[in-house]
């Protein structure tokens, strides 16, 4: 997960100067908060005990440097992603294992695209 981190933290810095509700990739940030989110949840429910995946989100906000409307907006999205698990799963199953992989899978597919169309 530190590669989800380390390549936000490069696109924070290195993209353009551009006011969020205009930044082309905001939506692909937004859906990566809520992605957090889900792994918060479904990380934690398949044995993984622990705040790794809040922290990430922390450090997302912290890369971002958001003004409070833009930081509830990513506030919003981790919890959307936290809360549409649980209301679906009470423990731990192959059907969340494999949510599980596709969200980092996706995760990190989004990581990738924003650094490789916005970063320097």
């Amino acid at each position: 997960m530190p590669f989800f981190i380390a390549l936000l933290v490069a696109i924070s810095t290195a993209a353009s100067p551009v006011r969020a509700e205009e930044a082309p990739f905001e939506g692909n940030l937004m859906r990566l908060a809520e992605i957090l989110g889900s792994l918060h949840f479904l990380r934690n429910l398949c044995g993984e005990h622990g705040d790794q995946w809040r922290q990430q989100m922390e450090k997302l906000l912290d890369a971002e440097k958001p003004d409070a409307a833009r930081r509830a907006k990513f506030i919003a999205s981790f919890n959307r992603g936290y809360r549409s698990f649980e209301g679906t799963y009470a423990k731990c199953t192959s059907s969340a294992a494999e949510a599980i992989a596709r969200y980092m899978k996706e995760g990190e597919t989004l990581t990738r695209e924003v650094t490789g169309r916005y970063g320097n």
